[in-house]
């Protein structure tokens, strides 16, 4: 398991990011997407060499960031499955806070290290997919009713989505997916919205690799084929 020899804390270390991402937009992304899992005080994202595709999320409690870890291993973000674990090393804020700070400097050589000693491929044979969160392969390897009734097109039909969903963050979940367009939400009808893609095969993948994901830790998304 990619966390067993690394004891839970508020600090998740995310590897295997896109690096053509910039970083205030990858920043912004992942606070959008790892929110859902509980108040984050910190995303610390460096583009030096040896630190690129890397983020550091830092939580406010150990179950935050337990659930992150869980739920979203392997999850697709702009187009690669992100890497998660515990990160090695405190948090700047965190360390402030418990008075165990250590300067900068000294950190980021001891996170290039880590960084070296993790260069091998990870297993991944210790992810759980199981019902309380990741993207599941229940519904990955399976259809819907409403998805069964209406033939695949271009257009995904997404409910079970909070009041409190924005097109903004509909849009950080679907446009690392090739061929997005838009996010389509009716103002009289919250809680639903429409993905549209340039194909069917591009909004097929992007229906099996979304459906199950956890807006909240309450609301699943479930995604099927628009009516047309």
């Amino acid at each position: 398991m990619l966390t067993a020899d690394i004891p839970p804390n508020q600090t998740i270390y995310v590897k295997n990011l896109n690096e053509k991402v910039k970083k205030e937009e990858l920043k912004r992304s992942l606070y959008a997407l790892f929110s859902q899992y509980g108040r984050i005080l910190d995303v610390v994202a460096l583009k030096t060499a040896k630190l690129r595709g890397q983020a550091w999320i830092v939580f406010s409690d150990v179950t935050a960031a337990s659930n992150a870890v869980r739920q979203m291993q392997n999850f697709p973000f702009y187009e690669k499955p992100m890497r998660i674990q515990y990160a090695k090393g405190k948090s700047d804020c965190i360390a402030k806070a418990d008075n165990t700070f250590v300067p900068k400097e000294k950190r980021r050589k001891q996170e290039e290290k880590t960084e070296n000693r993790r260069d091998a491929p990870q297993a991944t044979n210790g992810v759980k997919t199981d019902n309380n969160g990741t993207p599941a392969d229940s519904y990955r390897n399976g259809k819907s009713n409403s998805q069964e009734a209406t033939p695949p097109n271009n257009i995904l039909f997404v409910q079970n989505l909070t009041h409190d969903t924005t097109e903004d963050m509909l849009q950080l979940l679907f446009k690392q997916f090739p061929g997005f367009k838009e996010v389509r939400m009716i103002a009289a009808k919250p809680g639903i919205a429409f993905v549209e893609f340039d194909d069917e095969n591009q909004s097929s993948t992007a229906m099996q690799s979304l459906q199950g994901f956890k807006i909240t830790p309450q609301n699943s998304m479930a995604i099927s084929y628009a009516k047309k």
